[in-house]
């Protein structure tokens, strides 16, 4: 199927005849209520059916013990995708909003609160937003074992801007919340 652009929109790129960059994304994924493995399966399959992302790989799936979240909150199943995607930073972080939303992701005033799906923007490239809407690199990604260690899992060489190499990043924090599920695996979407 052709799609028609819409003359009411300019794109830049599309005045210039320059080709959109693509850009290496690393997502990362948590769910600790409702059916963990299935909401995370969810999130992989729709961000493999987004347009002009191509999913490069899934790491495996982590048990997490929940941080700074209420009393009684459960453990979470974590997991790091990683993409390539011509997408502007506010349109992934659109689509991102946008899965969490079709798995009934209720947002609170609750710091931590328990969700059933939550899917965050860590790097976009090497893309520096101070947006209140987007903060690239994630601003809390460099403290969470959660992120880092699947995210090592896929490229032990990754480094996480402004903060470092993420296998030098994860040594330094407390990772005994943390266990790796290997009886769960997630597909490529």
């Amino acid at each position: 199927m052709t799609e028609t652009p819409n003359p009411y929109i300019v794109d830049a790129d599309t005045l210039t005849g320059e080709m959109r960059p693509i850009r290496r994304v690393v997502l990362a994924l948590g769910s600790n209520l409702g059916d963990r493995m299935s909401c995370l399966q969810g999130a992989v399959s729709a961000i493999a059916d987004t347009p002009d992302v191509w999913v490069t790989g899934v790491s495996p799936v982590y048990e997490t013990e929940p941080v700074g979240a209420p009393d009684g909150s459960e453990p979470f199943l974590n997991a790091v995708v990683l993409v390539d995607t011509t997408l502007a930073a506010h349109r992934l972080m659109e689509r991102a909003l946008a899965i969490e939303d079709v798995y009934d992701r209720e947002r609170t005033d609750v710091v931590n609160a328990p969700r059933t799906l939550d899917v965050d923007l860590i790097v976009v490239g090497d893309r520096r937003s101070h947006d209140e809407s987007l903060r690239l690199p994630h601003p809390r990604a460099h403290e969470r074992a959660f992120v880092l260690q699947p995210w090592a899992d896929l490229e032990p060489d990754a480094v996480l801007p402004d903060h470092g190499p993420v296998v030098e990043l994860l040594a330094a924090l407390d990772g005994s919340g943390l266990t790796r599920r290997d009886d769960l695996e997630l597909d490529l979407g």
